[in-house]
């Protein structure tokens, strides 16, 4: 598949209301796809649907549900399932976490990716779609204020390998990529990661920011999700960075 040929597909983001989900809902639809964003915020899903038209399908509902996933899995079969959406961690170090939010991630962004990558393969989607799971940068560096969060990412990225081998057992043809994205202050999760470690380590944010390099951001992390869903060549793990991917260690 070529880029010209998302055009007429349908796309599924998750978590497309803001951040990283919402340049990748915006280049998909971009590449010609018929997007429906699903999102917690009605609010910013009406912004987002005032911006890209028609072709945008605005779900309001809760990601993690698995009756979600499965509802709107078989109302739209889509070519492309890009899996964003996921909770902030509580900024703190080890000990000053208490079991429930030490294991929010787990809850909350492992729980969407199984739910939505386990639909994918009972349904099944047809052959030649892509699952595209956003898992993090932590999950190969760690992130010691952010709990449970760089565990719950490498998982994420652990489930979509052991759902492209179950894929290739059954012959099913769909294939599942896992993006590690570097940390960026470019969105609400970011900035918040940021400030927390700038102030652990003594510096101001600015100069926290300025040890990062460049900048990712969501127009970024769009064009690197339509690159992946178009080139069918393209398999595994990513880093995605401000100078787009990276096969993952």
């Amino acid at each position: 598949m070529t880029t010209n040929q998302l055009s007429g597909t349908t796309a599924v983001v998750t978590g497309a209301s803001s951040g990283l989900g919402r340049g990748i809902a915006t280049a998909l639809h971009e590449a010609g796809a018929h997007v429906v964003g699903v999102a917690r915020d009605p609010a910013k899903l009406a912004s987002l649907h005032g911006r890209l038209g028609d072709r945008f399908t605005a779900v309001a509902a809760d990601a993690t549900d698995p009756t979600t996933a499965g509802q709107l899995m078989d109302a739209y079969r889509p070519r492309t399932l890009a899996l964003v959406a996921g909770a902030s961690p509580l900024s703190r170090p080890l000990h000053k976490h208490t079991w429930q939010t030490f294991s929010r991630n787990w809850e909350v962004d492992v729980k969407h990716a199984f739910s939505w990558i386990r639909e994918a393969l009972l349904v099944p989607l047809e052959p030649g779609s892509t699952v595209i799971a956003m898992s993090s940068g932590a999950a190969v560096r760690g992130s010691p204020l952010s709990g449970g969060y760089a565990g719950a990412k490498a998982t994420i990225r652990f489930i979509s390998g052991y759902a492209q081998d179950e894929s290739e057992r059954a012959g099913l043809g769909i294939r599942f990529l896992s993006v590690l994205p570097q940390l960026t202050p470019a969105t609400e999760l970011g900035a918040l990661a940021v400030a927390a470690y700038a102030a652990r380590t003594g510096l101001d944010e600015a100069a926290y920011r300025d040890q990062l390099g460049p900048e990712l951001t969501p127009e970024t992390a769009g064009k690197s999700f339509v690159e992946l869903a178009a080139n069918a060549e393209l398999s595994g793990s990513f880093m995605l960075t401000a100078g787009g991917l990276v096969p993952a260690p």
